[in-house]
C-alpha cells in the first residue's frame, strides 16, 4: 500500500432534514442523489464534483436539545477545497447571493478560509491554499 485512499464521503447528523436538505441543495446547486430510511436513521446524500458524497443523517431518537459544538469530541468542521483565493472569492459572492451568513475570507500563512454554519450550526469552510503553493 503506497498511497492513502481519498475520502469517498462525509456524513453529518442533522436535527431536521426538512430544514437541512434545502440549505445543502442551495449550497451544492444540486438535488440529492439518494434519500432513504435505513432503519435506525434516514439519510440524504449529495454527489459533489470530484466524486465525493456528502450525506445528511437524521436519527428519529436523536438528542435534539443540544446544538453543535466544535469544542466537543467529534467533528470540528468540514472544508471544501478551492483551487485559489479567486475561487474562494467567487464562493463568498455565491453565499451572499444565497443569503448565507459567513465570516468573510480570512487569510493566513497556510491558506485562506471562508467559514459558515449550516442550520444546525455545523461548521463548514471553503479553503484555498496560499498563493504559489
Amino acid at each position: 500500500m503506497t498511497t492513502f485512499p481519498a475520502f469517498t464521503h462525509v456524513a453529518v447528523t442533522v436535527t431536521d432534514l426538512a430544514v437541512s436538505v434545502p440549505c445543502y441543495t442551495a449550497l451544492f446547486g444540486a438535488e440529492p442523489v439518494l434519500d432513504e430510511g435505513t432503519g435506525p436513521f434516514r439519510h440524504v446524500v449529495f454527489a459533489i464534483d470530484g466524486g465525493q458524497l456528502f450525506g445528511l443523517h437524521e436519527f428519529p431518537d436523536g438528542d435534539r436539545t443540544t446544538g453543535f459544538d466544535e469544542r466537543c469530541r467529534g467533528l470540528d468542521h468540514v472544508a471544501f477545497g478551492c483551487a485559489d483565493r479567486a475561487e474562494l472569492a467567487r464562493w463568498q459572492d455565491r453565499l451572499d447571493e444565497l443569503g448565507v451568513d459567513h465570516g468573510g475570507i480570512v487569510d493566513a500563512h497556510y491558506g485562506s478560509g471562508l467559514s459558515l454554519r449550516d442550520p444546525d450550526g455545523i461548521a463548514l469552510e471553503f479553503f484555498a491554499p496560499p498563493a504559489g503553493a
